[in-house]
């Protein structure tokens, strides 16, 4: 397993080969203490039996797609799915195969570029896939770029599934939230789409205004509201620590685990868009180029 690490007076980051997944970013809070502000694991072989996909890049299609496939082009894709769900790519996803290392830049925007080709039907999905994530370092603020490519038409939802943890407490409650999105993706129980978006107003899930945490646990797919150049914005006043997240993407998985503290932002497309016609689009065909670009700021509060 290879590791790199860049850095600018602000931040390091340190990726692995392995998922493409970023293993730390570290940070000074406001008593000048270097702080991780993501979970993850000290020795890299930790993460061949992680199931919680800690840092990695998910792929090819991040949200849950329902009835163990979808219809493309007038024929039937089957793909991996648990009780009717399939997550995070498949058994594998991209979060579980080597990628390769493409390009290490040093120097006052540091980047480090991993590719991965994903060949036709693997995990079930249509075309030979061209991948490639770039994480560049701009003073204080982290850009992740996923962009993609393919010889078939294929769907495709990409993401990075890092679990954010601002502050060294046994708790998120702490935490003020704000997120510019006034939608959600309704979800049944088993956190599959109904089809439908529903307003956020006179619900635990807005925080359309900044607001603490408290005891509200999420794991939902929100819609970003349009013209907004920030998406959401989190802090800690223990340690200081804010975040500011935007993308290019239409929507925006926000996911606290129950047992460990942290909050993830999963910028993607909606989820199950390849089996609900009322969606944005997912489909990728040859010749076109996919991009998912986010960028997550660090500050002091």
């Amino acid at each position: 397993m290879k590791q790199v690490t860049i850095s600018t007076p602000f931040i390091t980051l340190i990726v692995l080969d392995y998922g493409a997944i970023i293993q730390k970013i570290i940070i000074k809070d406001k008593a000048g203490k270097s702080t991780n502000v993501v979970v993850g694991f000290e020795s890299p072989n930790d993460y061949l039996t992680d199931d919680k996909f800690l840092g990695a890049c998910i792929g090819r299609f991040a949200g849950r797609i329902s009835n163990g496939g979808f219809d493309l082009d007038r024929q039937r894709y089957h793909i991996y799915d648990q009780k009717g769900i399939h997550l995070h790519g498949g058994k594998e996803g991209f979060g579980k195969k080597y990628w390769k290392i493409e390009e290490v830049h040093q120097g006052r925007q540091p980047y480090v570029t991993l590719s991965y080709q994903s060949k036709h039907l693997e995990e079930g999905y249509p075309g030979n896939l061209t991948v490639a994530v770039t994480y560049k370092l701009i003073n204080n603020a982290l850009i992740i770029t996923h962009q993609a490519s393919t010889d078939r038409t294929t769907v495709i939802n990409l993401t990075n599934h890092s679990y954010f943890r601002l502050d060294g407490a046994s708790t998120i409650n702490n935490y003020n939230l704000k997120l510019n999105c006034s939608q959600m993706v309704e979800l049944l129980a088993n956190k599959l789409p109904t089809g439908e978006v529903v307003e956020v107003a006179n619900t635990a899930f807005d925080f359309s205004e900044e607001k603490n945490i408290n005891n509200t646990r999420l794991d939902t797919p929100f819609v970003i509201n349009s013209n907004t150049e920030t998406t959401a914005l989190v802090s800690s006043e223990l340690s200081g620590i804010s975040m500011e997240v935007s993308t290019n993407q239409e929507a925006m998985v926000v996911y606290t685990p129950t047992n460990f503290p942290a909050i993830c932002f999963e910028t993607q497309n909606y989820p199950d868009a390849p089996n609900q016609k009322n969606f944005p689009n997912s489909i990728l065909r040859p010749g076109e180029h996919y991009e998912n670009e986010s960028t997550f700021v660090f500050d002091l509060i």
